[in-house]
């Protein structure tokens, strides 16, 4: 009688409170993607959290808007993307394909949601290798539905993506005259097709033979990665490389007395990628826990602890103590890829509100008589873009070196002027002087400026500078004028 009430307390301690991990999944999954939603309709000051638009050859970051010209940022966004990505498999093997990755969130909703749940097409989520029997008229008909609804959400999916490159309030007015955006509604559409064919025919088999993910994982897995394992130590050995040794619990017993798996096999038909978790690590094992899951379930109710647990080869098939999560390589991604991070935040930060080019024209200089005297005239063409979101007003100061400030001005424009967003304006600049700055007979003589240019109406946060020169001619050609 007491080894009944021990036991039934046992089985208490492992399943009470205990909530699966493919629920804690499924509210990841909702996360993320309302998060994906929405971002794209967040803005401030008319400035995206993220937008790569090769329409208005814009892209936002973090709010704050860059012109093409400063490109040099998506590098640094790309090595944050893959270096996180490879930290992670380092730390939690491929938990971003099983709690991240938009294939396994889109075949959970087609496959869970509208199948299984919605449907009823599928028998049970924990059954996974049994297929739907399409033999029946009213399956067929349950099939044709799911891929109409999952058709529907692909075209959401589809638009979603499209609008981190062409922003919803662009993208909806773009939609209403299609004969005239033939690449966005192409590119929609074919987006969509990849997304049916790829969740409705070639499932999982995107993971195992598409994905090159899973070949990386192998280079970056150590004995202290965390992913699902099985404990042969408490289960017993199932499989002897690719065969399989023992298919039944009475084999597993005879074989090993103190084995504690059951051979009930929740484990594999759980699993999504159909794989055997008790063979050990398999490139398919996408770490979506649905396995740790099943076990614990089993192993609960007969009050024990769960044969498949998310942890590492060190601390369960090793048994050499408890997984390391500071190792030097894992501090070695967090090192880079916080050093990548300040550097995108630094050049972030340097953002240009103005781009400005000047190329002096070919020729050197202009010599006239202006009012009984000389002047010297300089020739330059200046391309001005304003990559604020609103127009601004723009005109120039000549800096000059020491000995000679004050002494070369602007000729040409005489006033300021307006330059629309995103726009690239021409100017003609003509800087002059009515001074002998020079009294040099070998030579013309440049003199090195600084063109700052600057907004009228923000003159603290829109400026810029750049450097061109002055040429004054030499005494000769001076004097025979």
């Amino acid at each position: 009688m007491s080894e009944t009430i021990s036991q039934e307390k046992s089985k208490k301690d492992y399943l009470t409170g205990w909530i699966p991990l493919r629920i804690k999944r499924y509210w990841f999954y909702a996360f993320i993607t309302i998060s994906s939603l929405i971002a794209p309709w967040i803005e401030i000051n008319g400035n995206h959290l993220f937008l790569l638009s090769f329409d208005k050859l814009k892209l936002h970051l973090a709010f704050v808007q860059f012109d093409m010209q400063e490109m040099y940022l998506m590098p640094f966004i790309l090595m944050i993307l893959f270096i996180g990505i490879f930290g992670l498999t380092v730390v939690g093997g491929r938990v971003f394909c099983g709690w991240m990755c938009p294939q396994t969130i889109f075949r959970v909703i087609y496959r869970d949601l509208i199948e299984t749940k919605i449907l009823k097409l599928r028998k049970r989520i924990k059954n996974k290798q049994q297929d739907p029997d399409l033999s029946k008229v009213e399956n067929q008909i349950k099939k044709v539905v799911a891929v109409l609804l999952w058709t529907l959400l692909a075209f959401v999916a589809a638009s979603d993506l499209l609008w981190y490159f062409v922003p919803p309030e662009d993208f909806f007015k773009y939609m209403m005259h299609p004969m005239d955006h033939l690449v966005l509604v192409g590119t929609l559409l074919i987006t969509v097709a990849f997304l049916v064919v790829d969740i409705v025919m070639i499932k999982e088999n995107f993971c195992i033979y598409v994905c090159p993910y899973s070949r990386v994982q192998s280079v970056l897995y150590d004995d202290d990665t965390v992913m699902a394992i099985y404990d042969p130590h408490r289960g017993g050995k199932i499989y002897e490389g690719h065969d399989k040794l023992y298919s039944k619990q009475k084999q597993i017993r005879e074989a090993e007395p103190a084995s504690e798996c059951t051979a009930c096999e929740s484990c594999v038909t759980v699993c999504p990628t159909h794989i055997d978790i008790r063979q050990g690590l398999q490139l398919e094992c996408i770490n979506c826990l649905e396995c740790v899951d099943a076990c614990t379930t089993v192993m609960g109710k007969l009050g024990k602890e769960s044969l498949v647990r998310w942890s590492s080869d060190k601390e369960v098939i090793h048994q050499q103590g408890k997984t390391n999560f500071t190792r030097p390589k894992v501090i070695g991604y967090a090192v880079i890829l916080l050093v990548i991070v300040g550097i995108l935040a630094y050049m972030s930060t340097t953002k240009e509100h103005m781009l400005l080019n000047i190329n002096k024209e070919s020729r050197l200089y202009s010599i006239k008589h202006v009012d009984d005297v000389k002047r010297v005239t300089n020739a330059y063409v200046f391309l001005l873009q304003n990559t604020e979101n609103k127009d601004h007003k723009f005109y120039f100061d000549v800096i000059a070196p020491a000995g000679y400030e004050g002494k070369i001005k602007i000729l040409k424009p005489s006033k300021p002027f307006m330059s629309h967003p995103g726009a690239k304006k021409k100017k003609v600049v003509i800087l002059y002087t009515d001074e002998v700055l020079v009294n040099d007979a070998s030579k013309d003589t440049i003199i090195p400026i600084t063109i700052r240019a600057y907004a009228i109406d923000d003159k603290e946060k829109i400026v810029v500078d750049r450097h061109s020169t002055f040429v004054f001619p030499r005494k000769d050609i001076y004097d025979k004028k």
